[in-house]
């Protein structure tokens, strides 16, 4: 059964959709077969693998909707073993029609069910808010990484998102777990970002990567080429950092699942 991680944070620039994409692009390379969704109705993720959202007819909107099954929306990716369940203009609306319906968060844990035991990794790219949108997210899926980028406000609404994760695990999602916080946009020549590293360490402990993405050029252009960066320049800092957190996150999993047997 494949496990449902949500890339989330209500805060916008954090580098969500950088590592939503790149994670499971990496994942897909050392052979696990993926599946990215892309739940922000900014579609960043859908067109970061190659996708213009003004041409996707059927996606993750219509798979809410109940007017398509995730097998009709799911298309295949330029990176190896990644799938995309995409976003198109219409999810906009979608906060608005969620509310009417029944049971509304657990709209995309049901469009998973079908579908969950093709992959072995479920990436979501989720909005940056924390509205219905991020509540199916984390309601159909088995754990969260927090991006936090090493900027001055980096803490800042971390508190608020970390309490709706504990209203989520108390009412809706029981299993929730937080996998990590992962430090993101690190520049090595910044005091700055020193301090906001050892200040999230201080606080958070073994809650943290060890990993930790640094600021990098062929990162932020890797998407306007419609790849992953790994596609894109394997040998770049960005498709290391990610290689590296991929690879973290399978011996975290390793070990946990060895603890529970």
């Amino acid at each position: 059964m494949g496990r449902i991680i949500a890339i989330a944070n209500q805060k916008g620039g954090v580098g969500k959709t950088t590592t939503a994409m790149n994670l499971a692009g990496c994942l897909g390379v050392l052979e696990k077969k993926v599946l990215l969704i892309d739940a922000d109705p900014q579609a960043n993720a859908s067109s970061g693998v190659g996708y213009n959202p003004k041409e996707i007819e059927k996606g993750i909107y219509e798979c809410l909707a109940g007017k398509a099954t995730a097998k009709e929306c799911i298309v295949e990716t330029k990176s190896p073993n990644l799938d995309l369940l995409p976003a198109n203009i219409d999810l906009v609306g979608a906060e608005l029609d969620l509310v009417e319906l029944e049971e509304r968060e657990y709209r995309l844990k049901k469009v998973l069910v079908p579908i969950r035991d093709e992959y072995d990794f479920i990436i979501i790219d989720c909005a940056p808010s924390l509205g219905l949108l991020t509540l199916n997210a984390l309601s159909a899926s088995d754990s969260v990484i927090i991006p936090i980028q090493c900027e001055y406000f980096a803490l800042e609404g971390l508190g608020k998102l970390l309490n709706t994760i504990k209203i989520v695990q108390q009412r809706l999602n029981i299993d929730l777990i937080i996998d990590g916080l992962l430090l993101t946009m690190y520049d090595t020549r910044l005091r700055l970002s020193n301090q906001v590293v050892e200040e999230v360490k201080k606080h958070f402990q073994e809650m943290v990567f060890k990993t930790i993405i640094h600021r990098n050029v062929r990162l932020g252009e890797s998407p306007s080429y419609g790849e992953t960066i790994v596609i894109h320049d394997a040998s770049s800092k960005g498709a290391i950092n990610y290689l590296n957190l991929a690879s973290e996150l399978l011996k975290k999993l390793e070990t946990v699942s060895v603890e529970t047997e």
